[in-house]
């Protein structure tokens, strides 16, 4: 990666709950939605033995880590109650963190779903809300586990009907300044933050090209870059194409990404990644003569 200075962390790796997860080179997250109704794979891991089957394959193809979510946050999701996200997500933890040795992290934004997830042995938060619920900052600075803040404009029912800025990169960006800021003085130091820009989180197309475009000015928040692009809309657009024709679009994109410093990817298509995140590296660890 570029030499860019990432918190405080110890040769570039991170501690995720008594796993280590190294961001010196750009990784590859998993996705595993335990929803019915997710974008992409919605129902399709439901069934928590094919959520299983499904991460053991991810982890083999290379995936540095898993992200286990139980509430779909598409455009136009309706929310899960408490108990229902816990019944989805937390027997699936616990069964991958007997099985499997990279880190584990929580698609959640409920204070009660983060404290049940990392007591099943999730080692990271990724929270769509940039933990602003209520008591998500105090419960994720007692959990002590490294939290990933997404900057999303209003709720994923309505966050496409207000997806208004006057310079969206520079607003994004103070957005995710603001949080980190309000993270360490809840006590969550620096070294435990990552930032995610929140591509398709109300923002249209446009948005989200003049912010991959322009990627690489997040570095100066100096924390790990998360960039979820994976089959979204975005692909589909640009494209024309439904989400089964969008691999080779959301390889490109991942790869545009982690040319500008992203350090964490998330996908579907964990191979097809994870391939094209070695070949950027060997470019960007290639020796000048």
């Amino acid at each position: 990666m570029r030499d860019v200075k990432v918190g405080t962390m110890t040769r570039g790796v991170l501690q995720c709950n008594g796993r280590t997860l190294d961001l010196s080179r750009p990784q590859v997250m998993g996705i595993l939605n335990i929803t019915p109704d997710s974008f992409s794979d919605g129902g399709v891991f439901f069934d928590a033995g094919k959520a299983l089957a499904r991460a053991r394959e991810m982890v083999k193809q290379g995936a540095a880590l898993i992200d286990v979510g139980g509430e779909s946050t598409r455009p136009g999701a309706a929310p899960v109650s408490i108990d229902e996200e816990l019944s989805r997500v937390v027997p699936v933890i616990e069964a991958l963190s007997a099985e499997i040795d990279v880190p584990i992290s929580v698609d959640t934004s409920k204070p009660e779903v983060m404290e049940a997830a990392v007591a099943a042995g999730a080692g990271l938060i990724n929270d769509v809300r940039a933990l602003r619920r209520e008591g998500a900052l105090a419960m994720a600075a007692r959990l002590d586990v490294p939290v990933c803040l997404m900057h999303m404009r209003g709720e994923p029912g309505t966050m496409q009907q207000n997806a208004v800025y006057d310079r969206v990169v520079v607003e994004v960006l103070d957005f995710l300044a603001g949080r980190v800021a309000a993270c360490e003085s809840a006590g969550i130091p620096r070294e435990r933050l990552l930032v995610d820009p929140g591509f398709g989180f109300g923002k249209t197309l446009a948005h989200n090209l003049q912010i991959l475009k322009s990627l690489d000015r997040f570095l100066t928040l100096g924390l790990p870059l998360v960039v979820g692009l994976s089959r979204k809309s975005m692909v589909g657009a640009i494209l024309d194409a439904p989400l089964d024709g969008r691999l080779h679009g959301s390889v490109a994109l991942a790869t545009l990404a982690a040319w500008q410093g992203a350090a964490i990817v998330r996908a579907h298509d964990v191979r097809a990644t994870v391939d094209a995140m070695r070949c950027c590296q060997a470019v960007m660890a290639a020796a000048e003569h």
